[in-house]
């Protein structure tokens, strides 16, 4: 199937590389047939409030603010704090901050088509002091605090538990609804497997995917480093 000639393959090799080629394009036709699916969704519910986000110590933006003149798309990530005995406002996700590393380099590149933000139900003071520590300079950041939006969009569990979900929304006619959200978090999934759900925001398992070692079970992003 590949016009490749590696140095040095065997003749078995190429057997096998050919036949994951295969499966490889069989995998990029599904993807395209599923974002085709996604993106003829209907119209989703229209927000039941147009939330204030807290988006500095004394300002704040409605999530009808946050449409940009001429750009009629939203992607909205709910970034997690997790409950800390030490820190009574939570600690910093590790795997949210993984995310949002990559993403704050993307957002110049991102916002030339759509609106982009990135929320915590932590303190805007909290999530900003976090993001100088990770050298963020390009996503807007903002707190959900003081609304009811992580549970409404299922970012939050009903005992208060913050939850990672990425969720896209469009306004139509001057009015805001919900078109996607990534479900997949709540979808069953086979044993050692995780959900998923926001890996296509998260460039780490791509690459993983790609070596010998695969994903492995014990790894997981750190706040830092040795």
């Amino acid at each position: 199937m590949s016009a490749w000639a590696l140095p040095g393959e065997s003749d078995e090799y190429r057997r096998a590389r050919n036949a994951l080629l295969e499966a490889e394009a069989e995998v990029r036709g599904r993807i395209e047939a599923v974002a085709a699916q996604r993106r003829a969704l209907p119209l989703g519910g229209e927000v039941p409030t147009d939330y204030a986000f807290a988006a500095g110590e004394s300002q704040s933006v409605r999530l009808s603010e946050l449409f940009a003149p001429g750009k009629d798309t939203l992607f909205l990530y709910s970034f997690m704090f997790i409950p800390d005995g030490a820190d009574p406002l939570g600690t910093a996700c590790p795997s949210c901050t993984s995310i949002v590393d990559g993403l704050d380099g993307a957002a110049p590149h991102i916002a030339q088509r759509l609106n982009l933000a990135v929320a915590a139900k932590a303190p805007i003071a909290q999530f900003r002091d976090h993001a100088g520590r990770r050298g963020w300079r390009n996503v807007r950041l903002l707190s959900s605090a003081g609304t009811t939006y992580n549970l409404d969009y299922g970012a939050e569990s009903p005992d208060g538990a913050q939850r990672p979900i990425a969720t896209v929304f469009v306004r139509r006619d001057g009015k805001i609804h919900h078109f996607w959200s990534s479900e997949l978090f709540t979808a069953p999934s086979d044993p050692g497997q995780h959900p998923r759900h926001v890996d296509f925001l998260w460039p780490v398992w791509s690459v993983f995917d790609r070596t010998p070692e695969g994903r492995g079970t014990d790894w997981y992003p750190q706040l830092g480093y040795p």
